[in-house]
């Protein structure tokens, strides 16, 4: 979840990996601006290590990796490192590269108020130029509704939403069969008051 702008001159990509390897906080990269990310909720670290917990156990022995929000993704064509709440790379590739990864199959975000027109809009713009990405997936934390993003053989990304307490939902990205109950076991939902903004104007 991008908070603020950081206060910071230009910096490069590599500078910026070396400024994030000694900051006490965490930041997302736009092009040579870093922005500090606020801390998240209880029902959205939940809803992140529920899902996560799942996949590490349903993917265990295929060559993929599961990475829970400390794992940056990096967008090299647009200058761009995120922070997804859930990652999953099966390439090789990125077994070479510690700090990042590049070749996401799978991109998970939780939604909070506060940013979710920023995960709707610039940023899946941004997702969406990498190649190795076959699905975005956007999970409400104030009800059960999950929405799959999917990259279709043309190229165009096609909606699936799941709705509802007693419903199951498909990563097909990964072939996963998930339910809602596994997904939003122990969280507690909370009432939205907040507008949804973009983060480069808080």
């Amino acid at each position: 979840m991008i908070a603020f702008p950081q206060r910071t001159p230009y910096l490069t990509p590599e500078e910026y990996l070396k400024f994030e390897e000694e900051s006490a906080i965490k930041h997302e990269y736009i092009d040579g601006e870093v922005y500090a990310m606020a801390g998240a909720s209880d029902p959205h670290v939940t809803i992140s290590l529920n899902l996560a917990s799942q996949l590490l156990g349903h993917l265990r022995d295929r060559g993929c990796r599961v990475y829970i929000s400390d794992m940056k993704a990096q967008i090299e064509s647009k200058n761009r490192f995120y922070y997804p709440d859930v990652m999953v790379t099966c390439d090789l590739r990125d077994r070479e590269t510690p700090k990042s990864k590049r070749f996401p199959c799978l991109i998970v975000e939780v939604l909070s108020p506060s940013t979710e027109a920023f995960d709707r809009g610039d940023k899946f713009a941004d997702y969406q130029t990498l190649e190795s990405l076959q699905e975005y997936v956007l999970i409400n934390m104030s009800r059960h509704r999950v929405e799959c993003f999917r990259r279709g053989d043309n190229g165009l990304w096609i909606l699936q939403s799941y709705a509802g307490e007693n419903s199951n939902f498909q990563l097909k990205s990964i072939d996963f069969e998930g339910t809602m109950v596994s997904l939003y076991e122990e969280v507690i939902f909370e009432t939205v008051t907040e507008q949804n903004s973009d983060p480069q104007q808080n």
